[in-house]
């Protein structure tokens, strides 16, 4: 059987992508780590460019978890226990002690009832909107949440939708206003941390307007926050962008294990009855394999790390380095945005500047994310710098050097 006729147009397809400055092109080959030595954070090798050390400044990996010793130990000793995956979805047979102990530490953790394991935090997203989604339900988005949030109601279609401006609360305020007039359910929806620019949503504000708007459907106003860039990276504890903001917490809480927990998996923490709820209803839960228990293990311990003095005084490091870091920027001249996340944005406004500032700084041995047109709006384009528990004062002072011999 042919595919030609389709193999031509996804090539076409490709030719497009390139021309329009889409193509993200081949992907960085990670080969080799080096410790940390002489004042210096980790440095990475890279397939293709020999012995050259490079520092990544492009990792979510906010806490240096997937490195720590105690948390490379459970997941080994579960591997070695549990064996190397889980062997089939939970209904059928694929739950495991390691899991089920992982759930009860992150339903502590958030002061909540219950939580739930997924495969990654984007299908948590996806497998939760779905199933809240009824038949008189709106929806209510910000303009610049993220990608799942954006699938995840594309498929629940709900019978409404609402998207306000990004961070516009008298915006929230009137979808709400209007979807009480004929919607028995309003889902308000939220990135705790927006990933492309480092701010935050005001949780206390949208979790007080959904209070104040409660009473007007006759299922609730409630609150989804994907907290996965907040939530160990984020606050004085740990506990992501509730903590930040004071906030009453959200409904429904999504996070993430795959980024400060430094593992893999995503996991939805709420009301027991919710919990319930969606492991009956939820297709990306009930379809899908869970995270491998050597996984669960791995993440259990990373969790009890952060929740310790360590892990404070992890988050305390972590909070002058990006300090550090978005001073040196401002001290070099170049614009970035307000705000304590370890996310920094390099605001470049300029496809073709970030693309040549990317490629300088790699040159520099220094690895960071440049964002163009279509992941970021015409106008907005950036380069990401991420920082680390990991990274020292001469990691930050390193990039910071690779920035100021930039070609103008």
């Amino acid at each position: 059987m042919s595919t030609l006729g389709l193999t031509e147009a996804l090539a076409a397809r490709l030719d497009e992508f390139a021309k329009a400055g889409r193509l993200k092109g081949a992907e960085t080959v990670i080969c080799g780590f080096i410790p940390p030595r002489g004042g210096d954070g980790p440095r990475y090798l890279i397939e293709g460019e020999g012995d050259a050390p490079f520092l990544r400044m492009n990792a979510n990996n906010y806490l240096g978890m997937s490195w720590r010793a105690e948390v490379v130990a459970a997941e080994a000793a579960a591997a070695e226990r549990y064996g190397a995956g889980p062997g089939a979805v939970r209904f059928i047979g694929g739950t495991w002690s390691p899991h089920v102990a992982l759930e009860r530490r992150l339903a502590a953790f958030h002061g909540r009832p219950a939580a739930m394991l997924f495969s990654s935090a984007y299908a948590a997203v996806m497998g939760l909107i779905l199933p809240l989604a009824g038949e008189k339900t709106a929806v209510i988005s910000d303009e610049l949440n993220h990608n799942c949030i954006i699938n995840a109601i594309a498929l629940a279609r709900p019978a409404e939708k609402h998207v306000y401006r990004h961070l516009d609360m008298s915006e929230l305020e009137r979808s709400l206003e209007a979807a009480s007039k004929s919607c028995s359910r309003a889902i308000i929806v939220t990135d705790g941390v927006f990933s492309m620019r480092g701010d935050h949503a005001p949780l206390d504000r949208i979790t007080s307007l959904a209070r104040d708007y409660d009473g007007a459907f006759a299922e609730n106003a409630i609150v989804v926050a994907d907290d996965s860039h907040g939530v160990g990276a984020f606050g004085a504890r740990g506990r992501g962008t509730e903590e930040y903001t004071n906030s009453a917490p959200v409904d429904v809480l999504v996070a993430t294990l795959g980024k400060a927990f430094g593992v893999n998996g995503g996991y939805v923490a709420a009301e027991d009855i919710v919990i319930r709820y969606l492991r009956e209803t939820s297709p990306f839960y009930i379809y899908s394999n869970p995270i491998t228990p050597a996984e669960a293990a791995a993440a259990r311990e990373a969790v009890a790390m952060l929740d310790s003095p360590r892990g404070v005084a992890l988050l305390a490091h972590l909070r002058a380095m990006t300090a550090r870091f978005k001073a040196g920027l401002v001290k070099l001249g170049f614009e970035t945005l307000p705000g304590e996340h370890p996310v920094v944005p390099l605001l470049t406004h300029d496809g073709a500047r970030t693309l040549a500032l990317v490629a300088h700084l790699r040159r520099q041995r220094v690895l960071v994310t440049g964002l163009t047109y279509p992941v970021v709006p015409k106008g907005d384009e950036e380069i990401r710098f991420q920082i680390g528990a990991d990274h020292t004062p001469a990691d930050i002072d390193a990039a910071l050097a690779a920035l100021e011999c930039a070609p103008s």
